[in-house]
């Protein structure tokens, strides 16, 4: 009866929208005005060389900034765009728009799992999000059609064991049990998306659609019901993906990737969902999933290439989103949704380190772009604006070093009036218009920079500006973000860059969880940024000896670079975040406004019951309640040879301590039921002066 209601709820539309011909044309438009104003910088520019292109050098040039201007156009108009459809009134074309509330609430849920997939992450810290987001689905009194499930990929046996007794107890704490589920991969194969493989090979089957949370992802019971309501009226839609805002930052760096993101997606997020419609890209999280159609044609397989186009997909999500187009569904993102957060990374260290392991997976989708059959063309587009993420740091880097070189031949060389590249019988007369290169390098600061006072034209007209501190703060905190910019983007490149030659040299990485708190030493971002601090020193010192104009001109890259060092330090305190909140600057709608979901993710992660003295592993050793239930999750795994590996194991654990075996070596055993138990019994008749007699002594001390 259920699915019968959907079914014709589904058909109560009046027709089927023709939301591709408006897509078309909407995408059409912003070609010719992306392309338009590129043409006319790009003459601009060829003006403004001296030798107007006729040489090899500045043709390099002109074709660098060319790419580069089509790029920040891009988001430019797409701003633009977002500004538009709001003074509009919305885009009335988006899903959310099609249906009444009345409408959404009519219509039946169904069974759906929310996933957290993790990877060495703090696990009370983490645990506690998800607790956040069960009790706010509870609220909507809607609990019963959900179902959890703790993805666990932890190799660290410190990790994991701590991960089954806190998943033990939140299942408890809440009367989940038979309702959160935890599961942790004894083979890690293929990174995030293999995780979430072989839960649908494992129980796929048991739910209709899945929500894909990351470690420090938060999403409101009443945004996770209206998002499989509204898949449940929407058939064709494959994934809904949500416009994640940042919250609860706390460091100054984490505070102005906040206060950026919450501000300027109003109108660029609103914008790339006008543009795209229902080709849009899948973020990985913070999104719903309808699991049939996923299972079926959205897996991975091997990249068949060499190098860094060889292997597993890294970044799977934007794959996964095309794949789901070419099999007939829509992949839709929706900002409408609201009640969709995540977390900064706290640190720049934090960010880069992130973005080298991105840029690799982002750098893959060439061969897909370009060898996989069937794909949208707005998919590929998908594909080549996260390409040019990173790849826009290297042109941009080259770029510079063209620049350079011309400047170095105008000033050491004498001057060519037959340069490489003209033909003809007359000289080429070099010119220089230093008024067309002042407009030229306005108008790219335009499209930089006017977004975002046009975001705050539209907090305005549409009165929310008091969510932000104001009109006065959030001006302020509009040029401190600015200000902030400027410092880093320089910083970006030369990483960036690197990373970037680091990928197509397959340059093998390391995956880990992501810091949350911790600030940058001096000591460690001296050497983090000590290469960029040099080659912006030795480049502004160089354009100085060649011109002082020039070496005004390279100002803008050159200081960051120099100050590289104590700008990470500076942004990653935490006091510094905290004292510009006290005075009302980067403050977002929800740290005025109190929402159960964060009061409570804040509240669950204050209380963290640990015993300091103990490692987990000591505890699933010692603790009599951890023992049994590590037991009831581990297998019997004495068979044939592993019986003696593992005795000698246990052994060797008992008399000299966890130490002296290795990581794998102590996964083995811990995995082993009847190693847990031997270890429980053998510890506790351990002698006083021994390993595990010192660590009973912590225990008794602690109860």
């Amino acid at each position: 009866m259920g699915t019968t209601a959907v079914d014709n709820a589904a058909m109560d539309r009046p027709l089927k929208h023709r939301w591709r011909m408006v897509a078309n044309l909407r995408r059409i438009v912003l070609a010719l005005f992306v392309l338009g104003q590129t043409g006319v910088a790009s003459y601009f520019l060829l003006w403004v060389l001296p030798y107007h292109g006729g040489t090899w050098l500045e043709l390099g040039m002109l074709v660098l900034f060319a790419i580069l201007y089509i790029w920040i156009a891009i988001g430019f108009w797409t701003a633009v765009f977002g500004f538009v459809l709001r003074l509009m009134g919305g885009d009335k074309h988006s899903i959310l728009k099609r249906h009444t509330k009345a409408q959404l609430l009519g219509t039946p849920l169904a069974k759906t799992a929310v996933l957290l997939p993790i990877y060495h992450e703090p696990v009370h810290w983490t645990l506690s999000g998800l607790k956040a987001v069960y009790r706010d689905i509870e609220r909507t009194g809607q609990i019963e059609h959900f179902e959890f499930y703790i993805l666990s990929d932890s190799r660290d046996p410190d990790v994991w064991l701590e991960e089954q007794v806190a998943w033990n107890r939140l299942a408890k704490q809440l009367g989940g049990e038979g309702r959160i589920f935890y599961r942790r991969r004894p083979v890690n194969l293929n990174y995030k998306s293999g995780n979430i493989a072989d839960f649908l090979r494992r129980w796929g089957k048991r739910c209709k659609y899945m929500v894909v949370l990351d470690a420090d992802s938060l999403m409101t019971g009443s945004t996770i019901v209206r998002m499989v309501r509204l898949m449940q009226r929407e058939p064709k839609v494959g994934i809904l993906q949500t416009n994640p805002n940042i919250i609860n930052g706390q460091s100054l760096f984490a505070r102005i990737q906040q206060f950026a993101n919450r501000f300027y997606s109003t109108l660029f997020a609103n914008g790339l969902a006008a543009i795209q419609m229902g080709d849009a890209a899948f973020w990985g999280h913070n999104a719903i999933l309808r699991i049939e159609p996923f299972m079926k044609h959205c897996g991975l397989r091997k990249l068949p290439g060499i190098g860094i186009f060889g292997g597993p997909i890294m970044s799977h999500d934007f794959v996964e989103a095309a794949y789901m187009g070419r099999a007939g569904y829509e992949v839709w993102l929706e900002p409408g949704l609201g009640g969709s957060y995540e977390e900064s990374p706290p640190t720049l260290a934090d960010e880069l380190a992130r973005d080298s392991r991105w840029a690799k997976g982002n750098l893959q989708h060439l061969w897909v772009m370009f060898r996989e059959p069937g794909l949208r063309f707005a998919h590929r587009m998908a594909f080549l604006n996260g390409i040019m993420a990173y790849m826009a740091s290297p042109l941009w880097l080259g770029f510079l070093i063209l620049t350079t070189i011309a400047a170095a031949n105008m000033t050491l060389a004498p001057i060519e009036y037959f340069p490489d590249g003209h033909q003809g019988l007359f000289p080429l007369w070099p010119e220089w218009r230093p008024e067309w290169a002042l407009s030229l390098a306005l108008s790219t600061l335009a499209l930089l920079f006017f977004p975002k006072f046009l975001a705050i034209l539209d907090a305005i007209i549409h009165r929310f500006t008091k969510e932000f501190g104001g009109v006065f703060r959030l001006f302020c905190s509009v040029l401190l973000e600015i200000v902030i910019s400027v410092l880093l983007a320089p910083l970006r490149m030369w990483a960036h860059s690197r990373y970037v030659v680091s990928a197509l040299l397959n340059v093998s990485l390391q995956w880990a969880g992501q810091n949350r708190t911790e600030e940058t030493g001096w000591k460690e971002a001296f050497i983090f940024q000590l290469p960029g601090m040099i080659l912006g020193g030795g480049w502004s010192a160089f354009a100085w000896s060649l011109d002082p104009m020039f070496f005004l001109w390279s100002l803008p890259v050159a200081l960051p670079l120099i100050l590289a060092a104590p700008t990470a330090v500076y942004l990653s305190r935490n006091s510094l975040g905290q004292a510009l909140k006290k005075r009302g600057l980067l403050l977002i709608p929800e740290e005025r406004e109190a929402m159960p979901l964060l009061e409570g993710a804040v509240r669950y992660r204050s209380h963290e019951l640990v015993n300091p003295s103990l490692t987990p592993l000591e505890e699933a050793v010692l603790r009599l309640d951890h023992n049994r239930l590590h037991q009831a999750l581990a297998w019997d795994h004495r068979r044939g040879s592993r019986t003696a590996e593992l005795e000698s194991c246990v052994a060797q654990c008992l008399e000299k301590g966890p130490e002296v075996l290795s990581r794998a070596q102590m996964s083995q055993i811990v995995r082993d039921r009847q190693s847990l138990k031997a270890l429980h019994e053998g510890a506790w008749r351990a002698p006083p002066d021994s390993f595990w007699g010192r660590s009973i002594a912590r225990l008794s001390a602690h109860v």
